[in-house]
């Protein structure tokens, strides 16, 4: 039987190993495509840390088990911030694309064909 805990690694390198292919191609919108999998990667990778808390209350309100909020303020906070990088790339990728003619990601196109 395949536990919860495999399976939740298995998809965190999943996602992790298509945002390192697709970081690595050549053109600005994949490298755009990767980071933001592998922003989403991280994120459930912190989430997870926080473990499963079944039946806790969310506030310490007498006895029995609390869940731990802090989790939940990181990814929220890195979600918010991944939100803006992600932004910010973007536009850093279409005034590329404006002074260079070419959305690869060094500026020139295979081939040697240069601008």
């Amino acid at each position: 039987m395949i536990s919860m805990e495999f399976l939740l690694a298995s998809g965190i390198g999943v996602v992790t190993a298509a945002g390192v292919y697709l970081m690595l191609r050549g053109r600005t919108f994949p490298v755009v495509l990767g980071l933001s999998m592998f922003g989403y990667a991280v994120n459930v990778f912190i989430f997870v840390m926080g473990r499963l808390w079944f039946n806790a209350n969310p506030i310490l309100v007498g006895e029995g088990a609390v869940a731990d909020p802090l989790p939940q303020a990181l990814v929220l906070t890195a979600i918010v911030i991944g939100f803006a990088t992600t932004g910010l790339v973007i536009e850093l990728a279409l005034r590329s694309r404006h002074e260079s003619g070419s959305d690869h990601v060094d500026g020139q196109e295979p081939g040697g064909r240069e601008r």
